[in-house]
């Protein structure tokens, strides 16, 4: 089956069946389109394309309106692939269908979340590796706790490898947590519990794929 598509509302916490307290997340998901079944023969794989969130008409460009109107769909914001195993799974979809959480998803179901991380800007190497600087403030070393230390040898090979952990733009990055448990489904609002931290912000897109 494929995932559907949600976006990030924030955290709370449920009881579990032992009376422990499990930290979630709440993700608002759905209901998506269909608005491509691509095939092997034509596009040399299979994969359903999904469209979720209303879009202004005027906002989006020409091609995309084409696009959507073959769907017989409004415009969409996020558009995403997910792939199939075979041309019989993709023919048990049709374009235009809505999928909804309970297609999807259950309670008790485990899925992968994938999501953009929180860009923290540029950052040194205390923060963007764990670094824990070059020493204490003895023997003159009063401005070196946060200090990356040396990065390279001399004469050879007189000059820095590539690679080399060093300060720069952290967080933004693409993040896929596996294996988080949904907690609890509710349809009627179109919201889904999982278990745990899913990467993004407040209001960012997040897939889910069982």
């Amino acid at each position: 089956m494929v995932g559907i598509i949600g976006k990030k509302v924030g955290m709370t916490t449920l009881y579990d069946t032992r009376g422990a307290s499990v930290p979630c997340t709440v993700i608002t998901s759905g209901p998506c389109v269909v608005t491509q079944i691509k095939s092997q023969e034509k596009d040399g794989y299979c994969a359903i394309q999904l469209a979720y969130d209303e879009r202004k008409e005027k906002n989006t460009p020409k091609p995309l309106k084409k696009h959507f109107e073959k769907a017989q769909t409004s415009p969409k914001k996020k558009l995403v692939e997910f792939s199939v195993p075979s041309e019989e799974v993709a023919q048990q979809f049709q374009l235009g269908q809505t999928l909804t959480l309970p297609d999807v998803l259950a309670e008790g179901d485990y899925v992968d979340a994938t999501g953009y991380a929180k860009g923290k800007g540029f950052q040194g190497v205390v923060k963007r590796h764990g670094f824990s600087g070059v020493g204490q403030k003895t023997h003159g070393q009063h401005n070196r706790q946060r200090a990356p230390g040396s990065i390279g040898a001399s004469s050879f090979p007189s000059r820095v490898f590539k690679g080399m952990r060093m300060g720069g733009r952290a967080g933004g990055q693409r993040v896929k947590v596996a294996n988080l448990k949904v907690m609890k489904v509710i349809p009627e609002h179109h919201l889904l519990l999982l278990s745990g931290a899913v990467p993004g912000s407040k209001n960012a897109y997040i897939i889910l794929a069982p």
